[in-house]
């Protein structure tokens, strides 16, 4: 009667023996996967020209994974079509950590509101994490318009509906969606003047044909120091420390106006999380060196950062929100 108790026993103890093998073989298998990433060459996606703040951004994130993990990593720019070439490309290429791409605002969370037949959909494009930021601001042209604050020029508008202009560097970039926004919040209206490309904008504020226009800080600054343009206000919920005693357009009756640029780091959509979760790793660390905040805030840039679902919500709330000033606007790509 006892021998059946003692081949259970048996059975028993070697099962218990054998749980630290399983246990380990299991975490080998787990370590050996993580380790794999990257089995081969790694491409960063820039769907810009070189030289741009999307390219540094992709060149920073390129040299930060090769060093990390001693795999060959090459810069693409791939451009073309407001940068949807680009991001098309991301989108659709395999999901297995070897592709990433730098994802302006406007491909992710205003442009699948804006183009009918986009080469790619939101949904094939997994958030890694937020690269980075460039404030706006309002400025005008100092000569021709005599307006400080935003509720001088904001009456101006209202005292002459359609006659008030404002640049932008295509029609859906950022520049023009804060004019259409700046419109919907104040009840005016304004003329919007499409340019190809920020410069020939920026030129024809200087020379009077247009009378304001949404820019990023850095590019203006020099026109504000010169005074041949005059900020009138930040467009962001916080005050910019290249000029800090210039308040936000918020602070001037408009409290929820924000309109601000950033660039995130996106894989193809099913790329495994835990490779998703090294790539974030690897670019946090990159954000929190001085020297990386330095470059970056030389361009105008402020360092980003996050999890990957922090910048999942971000593109969320921007797609509602733009998507929102692209149908009420009636909003229209070139």
């Amino acid at each position: 009667m006892a021998r059946p108790c003692r081949s259970a026993s048996m059975k028993a103890l070697r099962r218990l023996l054998l749980l630290p093998c399983f246990v380990a073989a299991a975490f080998g298998a787990a370590l050996a996967h993580a380790q794999a990433w990257p089995a081969r060459t790694v491409h960063v996606i820039v769907p810009f020209p070189p030289g741009g703040p999307t390219d540094v951004l992709g060149r920073l994130v390129a040299q930060a994974i090769g060093e990390a993990t001693g795999q060959t990593v090459v810069v693409e720019n791939k451009t073309g079509a407001a940068g949807n070439i680009g991001v098309a490309a991301i989108a659709k290429a395999a999901p297995d950590g070897t592709t990433v791409g730098v994802v302006p605002a406007g491909n992710v969370a205003v442009n699948p509101a804006l183009y009918a037949d986009l080469p790619y959909k939101a949904s094939e494009l997994a958030p890694v994490t937020m690269l980075a930021y460039v404030e706006n601001v309002l400025v005008v042209n100092a000569e021709k318009v005599p307006d400080r604050t935003l509720k001088e020029l904001l009456a101006r508008a209202h005292a002459s509906p359609g006659t008030l202009s404002y640049a932008s560097p295509g029609a859906g970039s950022q520049a023009h969606l804060a004019g259409a926004l700046l419109e919907l919040e104040s009840s005016v209206k304004l003329v919007h003047v499409p340019y190809r490309g920020i410069a020939p904008a920026v030129n024809d504020l200087l020379g009077g044909q247009v009378t304001m226009m949404f820019a990023p800080f850095q590019t203006v600054l020099p026109h504000i120091k010169s005074g041949k343009l005059r900020p009138i206000g930040v467009a962001s919920l916080k005050r910019s420390p290249l000029m800090p005693e210039l308040p936000t357009l918020a602070e001037q009756g408009l409290p929820k106006f924000e309109a601000v640029s950033w660039y995130a780091l996106m894989v193809p959509a099913g790329t495994p999380a835990d490779t998703i979760d090294r790539i974030q790793g690897i670019v946090a660390k990159l954000l929190a060196k001085p020297e990386t905040r330095q470059q970056l805030a030389a361009l105008g840039m402020d360092v980003g950062g996050g999890p990957p679902a922090q910048l999942a919500s971000t593109i969320a709330s921007e797609s509602a929100r733009w998507g929102d000033v692209v149908k009420k606007q009636n909003i229209k790509p070139e």
